[in-house]
């Protein structure tokens, strides 16, 4: 397996992947919104607030991670935020995602960021150091409909502090729909 930074030759392959995910996971309408998600995030995401990893084996794209930039208006700290995420239907529980998360978390360390977030099921994510956290810690750009699922992590190996201030996402994130 190959693991890569950056879209692939066709980036409306990513977009048809979280579609798919998400369709056969969660249904048509779901489906349809995280893909049109993916599709928004990147192509008006600057292409220094986003991270694109992917997973593939001989040039097919077996899973993909995006992460992009947040700000907390009084932290000086360079935080990212994961989502979307998706593994293949047929590929996922063999530990691809795990192992592109990992990849994506240290290409972050590796760019300086100081802390990564996501918003999701904590039983996955907390095994790639994600540990739940509360709205005290970091504050959310938009409510929560699941607060449970609010995860975060410092970069550095030490406990994450809390971010100061307001936070703010890019602007395909920021739709109360995804929160």
């Amino acid at each position: 397996m190959d693991f890569s930074t950056g879209l692939t030759r066709d980036p409306s392959e990513i977009i048809r992947l979280f579609a798919d995910v998400f369709f056969a996971s969660e249904g048509p309408e779901e489906g349809a919104a995280i893909g049109a998600f993916a599709r928004e995030l990147l192509n008006s995401t600057p292409p220094e607030d986003i991270l694109v990893c992917t997973a593939q084996h001989d040039h097919e794209l077996l899973g993909c991670a995006i992460f992009s930039r947040m700000t907390f208006s009084q932290d000086t700290r360079n935080v990212f935020i994961l989502s979307p995420m998706a593994v293949q239907t047929g590929r996922q529980k063999t530990g691809i995602g795990q192992a592109l998360i990992s990849y994506g978390l240290d290409r972050l360390r590796a760019a300086g960021v100081d802390v990564a977030l996501t918003y999701g099921d904590p039983a996955y994510y907390c095994k790639t150091g994600f540990v739940q956290i509360t709205e005290d810690t970091a504050q959310p750009p938009l409510k929560l409909s699941h607060p449970h699922g609010w995860l975060g992590q410092a970069l550095d190996g030490f406990d994450l502090k809390p971010l100061k201030g307001p936070s703010r996402c890019v602007s395909a994130l920021n739709n109360p729909l995804l929160w």
